[in-house]
């Protein structure tokens, strides 16, 4: 089966500049790939029609698909749709239908409706119109020389519920593609060389038709397997079956076999066993209650926090002694250990995390330099500590040191 090429454009002088970050192109291309559509070049464009007319004659040289996102706004700097005019040879019109969008849509805010909000509805005449349920731009889908063009809005909230809803069935219908299977699993406490050279026999044996991806981030390896053919049954019985082999090689650090975040794995162990969790956090800031706390649902496991940041809260809150702190210093073994035991009896969990660090820039000292870390985690029968040091800025030390803590308390309730 002949493979389906993609290229996406995202417009926008503030992409550019990195003045806004582009997560669209990100969310197309997973979306893109899971229905079999190989993604080939992803690429920006600022402001400037000539610009926009040039990497849709580039792209169209060996692409079927290009979606372009962004430009549709009402504003005078918003020039996608005349870039469209032109490279289609067409005029404006406007849309019945969605002209009917914008008015429901400010009738429900009840709000003044301006001529450049009216301007939204006016598209290309000779386009598909997708319809936006959640904003005011309509989509546009055109065909070209066996090419298919789809512009849509840059707000990633609409654009995104095109694409679910409108775009990838449309495609579907539009092109033969592969079957395409993923699974995914998580692993933690190994690095991506050392799990790339554990596992080398393993993905070696692998048939052509099936890949394995590695995705790191933060302590932790994601490993994606995907099949491709032409007969979903069989692929997916065949990545399966590799599947489990994965899963033997690299059990020693395995979290979950379901592609999820470690503090979704950690809720839905948490459910399972029909046990609580509080976190007490110094170094972290309540960076681990949020993790956990943006997942839905996570009030049935997870009770709350302490941040203990100074050290008198330390000592008020938590009730970590002050000889502890002078002779130990916040950042010890004792100390998490202590923060650890009372916030387990002041919040009544089964299981808690405690952490305390220097997260840096400044902070360190000989003794205990930047990235210094101590985490506790344990319940009422008992408790590990464990010393880590992070090597990085601030923001990736808070965030290596949440999901270690989190990796921790999986594998300390695994025990029981």
């Amino acid at each position: 089966m002949k493979e389906v090429n993609a290229a996406i454009i995202t417009i926008g002088d503030e992409l550019l500049i990195g003045q806004t970050i582009d997560t669209n192109s990100a969310f197309i291309a997973q979306e893109l790939n899971k229905i079999g559509i190989w993604v080939k070049r992803r690429i920006a464009v600022g402001d400037v029609k000539e610009e926009i007319l040039k990497a849709f004659n580039y792209e169209s040289s060996d692409c079927e698909i290009i979606i372009i996102t962004g430009g549709l706004g009402p504003t005078a700097d918003d020039i996608t749709k005349p870039a469209l005019c032109e490279y289609f040879k067409s005029n404006l019109k406007v849309n019945d239908a969605a002209l009917e969008n914008v008015r429901n849509i400010f009738s429900r805010m009840n709000r003044p409706m301006l001529e450049s909000n009216l301007k939204q509805a006016e598209v290309p005449h000779n386009c598909q119109v997708l319809q936006n349920k959640r904003g005011t731009a309509p989509g546009m889908w055109f065909e070209k020389e066996g090419v298919v063009y789809i512009s849509l809005p840059g707000v990633p909230h609409e654009m995104k519920g095109m694409m679910t809803d409108t775009v990838l069935p449309k495609l579907v219908n539009t092109f033969p593609l592969p079957a395409v299977v993923h699974k995914t699993l998580l692993t933690a406490g190994q690095g991506e060389s050392m799990i790339a050279e554990h596992i080398k026999d393993f993905e070696s044996s692998l048939p052509a038709y099936i890949k394995l991806a590695y995705l790191p981030a933060y302590g932790m390896v994601r490993l994606r397997l995907t099949g491709r053919g032409v007969d979903k049954q069989i692929i997916k019985k065949k990545v399966e079956d590799y599947f489990q082999q994965l899963k033997q090689v690299v059990e020693d650090w395995l979290v979950t076999d379901e592609d999820t975040s470690l503090e979704e794995a950690i809720i839905k162990i948490l459910r399972e066993k029909k046990v609580t969790l509080a976190t007490a956090e110094s170094c972290t800031g309540g960076y681990i209650a949020h993790l956990i706390t943006s997942i839905a649902g996570s009030s049935d496991v997870y009770k709350g926090s302490i941040i203990s940041y100074a050290n008198e809260v330390k000592q008020d809150l938590l009730n970590v002694s002050r000889n502890t702190l002078t002779e130990h210093g916040a950042v010890s073994k004792k100390t998490v250990k202590e923060m650890l035991q009372c916030v387990l009896q002041q919040i009544k969990s089964d299981y808690g995390i405690a952490t305390s660090g220097i997260m840096g820039p400044t902070g360190g000292s000989e003794a205990k330099p930047v990235g210094t870390v101590w985490i506790a985690v344990g319940n009422n029968l008992g408790s590990v500590a464990q010393h880590f040091h992070f090597r990085f800025d601030r923001t990736r030390n808070i965030e290596l040191t949440a999901y270690a803590a989190l990796n921790m308390l999986r594998k300390y309730i695994m025990q029981f």
